[in-house]
């Protein structure tokens, strides 16, 4: 078995003018990375996660998945422990990283999800770290509650908020046929399982206008989040030693106007960001239990914005009465010369 088509697709959603997820496609190595943060912080978070694994060697098994994701938690604590602008932010990661026999190896951390469409039934691969997942799983809380609980936003587990991270890492046996969608909580959340199934079936043929479909469910569906999802399939066959393990396909596939209320094409963040210039404040709607105090992030970006701002208007100001003077400094010596 080897890896076949992959397609990847991310969108803003209907309520966020920012797009604070990530995603690396570049097969055999896929992931997502949902930031969490005040004003840019999330997206800082999350690309810096991102970058961890572009710039990862090639490896492969658990110990590699693990390592890679570790790699980026450090990234993410590093810079949120020296940076007040990014105190506190975090990212979600799911990592699938297609190995040379076609099988699969999965890490994951967080809310985001990996899928399996076999034989067309869906199957969660991942266990949610968030809390209303846990209290499901102690039988405390029925699924049907959770999907409207007031806390289900709330995660038990990141990257970037301790200086190590349990990371849950396991093998995926595949067969020929197999799809795997890896999402941010921007489409699950919006999107039941019986609706992503569905979508996946009709499109089977064609993994791009598959994404693009998932994309569309869950703006349909109210957008209240960054939705990113990535597929690939696993095909019969042996990959042959000239044949190419790694491309990159790095931005998002443009969106369909309909999909979203403004006019942003949801893309990749930058590998790195450095600052958050130009960037209004953000709550974030997603915390970490214990929940780290964002408002720090959020008046150190409002503060830095302000005398930015200040300093635009006076050059604007300054240029207008330039050229003010120039138009009367002409008109008079046009007279002068009449």
């Amino acid at each position: 078995m080897k890896l076949g088509r992959s397609a990847a697709r991310t969108d803003p959603g209907r309520k966020r003018r920012g797009n604070e997820d990530s995603f690396v496609c570049r097969p055999p190595l896929f992931a997502i990375a949902d930031g969490m943060g005040g004003a840019r912080a999330g997206e800082v978070a999350s690309a810096l996660a991102a970058s961890a694994l572009h710039e990862s060697g090639r490896g492969s098994g658990e110990r590699h998945v693990i390592d890679l994701i570790q790699e980026a938690n450090r990234r993410v604590h590093e810079r949120a422990s020296t940076d007040a602008a990014t105190s506190g932010m975090g990212t979600t990661m799911t990592v699938a990283l297609v190995e040379r026999d076609g099988n699969l190896t999965i890490g994951h951390v967080g809310d985001s999800r990996a899928y399996r469409l076999r034989d067309d039934r869906l199957e969660q691969l991942t266990d949610d770290h968030s809390l209303v997942a846990e209290l499901v799983r102690r039988g405390e809380l029925s699924p049907q509650a959770a999907e409207v609980h007031p806390q289900r936003s709330v995660i038990t587990r990141a990257l970037g908020t301790d200086s190590d991270v349990d990371v849950d890492a396991f093998p995926v046996e595949t067969q020929a046929g197999d799809l795997y969608l890896i999402c941010s909580d921007g489409l699950s959340d919006m999107v039941g399982a019986e609706t992503i199934e569905e979508i996946l079936r009709t499109h089977r043929g064609d993994l791009d206008e598959a994404a693009r479909a998932l994309v569309h469910a869950a703006n349909r569906a109210g957008g209240e989040d960054n939705i990113t999802a990535i597929l690939f399939e696993i095909v019969a066959g042996e990959q042959s030693p000239g044949e190419p393990d790694e491309q990159t396909r790095e931005l998002a596939l443009p969106h369909d106007e309909e999909d979203t209320l403004h006019p942003e094409d949801g893309v990749l963040p930058p590998p790195a960001l450095e600052d958050a210039d130009g960037a209004a404040a953000s709550p974030a709607d997603t915390m970490v239990v214990p929940a780290a105090d964002l408002g720090t992030a959020s008046a150190a970006a409002a503060g830095a914005d302000a005398p930015q701002a200040g300093i635009g208007r006076r050059i604007l100001a300054l240029v207008v009465i330039a050229a003010l003077v120039a138009v009367i400094v002409a008109l008079v010596l046009w007279g002068l010369a009449r």
